[in-house]
C-alpha cells in the first residue's frame, strides 16, 4: 500500500487512538507542533477532608505548623506535547508511523475560597516525560485491536523544598486497545527508579498510588465521553484508587455537523491516594466539576 498524500491528525477518518498519537501515515501532524495531552482544565472541587499538615514517613519531612485550608478549593490543569522525533523504527513500513514525544503536564489547588489565608496555592505538581509509542494492528477477541505499545520515563514532583518536598521517578510500559470508535482501554505498568534513602522523600509511595493503572473509556456518541481509571499497589494490601469521569462537548451536535467540540463540561469523583503527590499518603474523596479542553 501507498501512504497517503494528505496528513491530518484531526481527520475524523481515522480512529481516535490513531489520530492521537499519530500512529498512521494519514494521521501525522510532523514534529514540533504543540498538541494537548491531559486536559487542560479549570475546576472547582470539594473533598471530604484536606491536608492541613502534609508530612511523610520520614521525621524530617512534616510541615511545622497546620493552615486552616479549605475541603473546597479550585483546581487548574495544564498539559502540552510535542512530538520530537519519527518514523525511528518503522521507515520501511509506508503505512506505520513510531514516535517520540516531550510531554509536560501541571496541576495546580488554589485555595481560592481562603481569603484570610490571602487564597495560596495548596500544592503544585510537575510532570515532565519522554514517552517513545510504537504502531500496532493486532486483533484481538471481542473486535479488540492493539493499537500501540510504548515506553515512558517520567518524573513527577511538587518542586518544594523539605518539609513538603515530594517526587518520584518512574519508567512506564503502556499500551492502548480500541474496539470501534465507542471503546479504549489504556493500560500502564510501572517500576519506581531506586532513589538513595537520604534523598527519598516519600518512600512508600508505589505501596499506596501503585503500580498499575488501567483506564476503560466510553463514548456512546459524538458528544459525551464516560471514564473509569484504576490504580492498584499490585500488593495483597490493595491500595491506590478509582476515578470516574463524564465529559460532554459543549459545540458539536450527535450528527456530526458540529465543530470538533474541544471544549467539553468535565465532572469528574477521585476516590483513593495520590490526588496530588502532597496527599500521596492521604485517602481522599474528591467532587471535581468544571470546563477543559481535551486533545485541542
Amino acid at each position: 500500500m501507498v501512504a497517503p498524500t494528505a496528513h491530518d491528525c484531526k481527520d475524523a477518518q481515522f480512529s481516535e487512538l490513531s489520530r492521537f498519537w499519530e500512529l498512521e501515515a494519514g494521521t501525522n501532524c510532523g514534529t514540533f507542533g504543540i498538541r494537548g495531552y491531559k486536559p487542560i482544565s479549570l475546576s472547582v472541587i470539594g473533598s471530604n477532608s484536606v491536608n492541613t499538615q502534609p508530612d511523610s514517613v520520614l521525621p524530617d519531612h512534616r510541615a511545622t505548623s497546620a493552615l486552616a485550608f479549605r475541603t473546597t478549593e479550585t483546581r487548574i490543569q495544564l498539559s502540552v506535547r510535542t512530538k520530537i522525533a519519527e518514523g525511528m523504527l518503522t521507515q520501511n513500513q509506508p503505512l506505520k508511523r513510531d514516535s517520540l514525544w516531550f510531554g509536560y503536564s501541571q496541576q495546580s489547588n488554589w485555595q481560592i475560597f481562603s481569603g484570610d489565608l490571602s487564597r495560596p496555592f495548596r500544592t503544585t505538581d510537575h510532570e515532565p516525560e519522554l514517552i517513545y509509542i510504537y504502531p500496532t494492528d493486532l486483533d484481538l477477541p471481542g473486535n479488540w485491536r492493539l493499537r500501540y505499545a510504548g515506553l515512558a520515563l517520567n518524573h513527577n514532583s511538587n518542586g518544594q523544598p523539605l518539609p513538603l518536598s515530594r517526587s518520584w521517578n518512574r519508567a512506564i510500559l503502556m499500551a492502548g486497545l480500541e474496539n470501534g470508535p465507542e471503546f479504549q482501554l489504556l493500560g500502564k505498568l510501572w517500576y519506581r527508579l531506586p532513589e538513595k534513602s537520604g534523598s527519598d522523600d516519600n518512600p512508600e509511595i508505589s505501596d499506596l498510588v501503585g503500580r498499575s493503572e488501567l483506564t476503560g473509556l466510553w463514548n456512546p456518541d459524538l458528544k459525551n465521553t464516560f471514564g473509569l481509571t484504576m490504580r492498584h499497589s499490585l500488593r495483597s494490601k490493595a491500595n491506590g484508587s478509582v476515578k470516574l469521569e463524564w465529559l460532554r462537548k459543549l459545540n458539536s451536535t450527535d450528527d456530526g455537523g458540529g465543530k470538533p467540540g474541544g471544549l467539553q463540561l468535565h465532572t469528574q469523583v477521585f476516590s483513593g491516594y495520590g490526588d496530588s503527590l502532597i496527599d500521596y499518603n492521604r485517602r481522599r474523596t474528591v467532587l471535581s466539576v468544571g470546563l477543559s479542553l481535551v486533545d485541542w
